[in-house]
């Protein structure tokens, strides 16, 4: 198991996914986001949404905003719905899909 350059929890499970940071060829870059698996229907892809606050400037308030980010799902990972993941940006994967889950909070 190689390390990826970050401080995360490494993975019990061994996986032969050449697209896995940990196991395959994968190397990450740029964002860290946390957020919540909302869809794990897809093979190997989970769709995280990640809530957050954009102030607006007129009536000095915070409005609430959600976005959904597909992300890579590799098998030693195997994140399910409910889990509150992290996930990391890496090359284009597929037209969606820019990020790979990193870690898997224990909740």
């Amino acid at each position: 198991m190689k390390d990826i350059g970050i401080d995360v929890t490494k993975p019990e499970k061994d996986c032969e996914d050449v697209n896995c940071p940990f196991h395959g060829r994968l190397s990450v870059r740029g964002q860290i986001i946390e957020g919540v698996v909302i869809a794990d229907k897809a093979p190997k892809t989970v769709v995280v949404m990640r809530s957050y606050l954009k102030k607006i400037q007129k009536y000095e308030r915070y409005e609430k905003r959600q976005s959904k980010i597909h992300a890579h799902n590799p098998p030693c990972m195997d994140a399910k719905v409910g889990d509150m993941v992290k996930i990391m940006e890496c090359r284009p994967l597929s037209k969606t899909k820019s990020f790979v889950v990193i870690e898997k909070q224990v909740s």
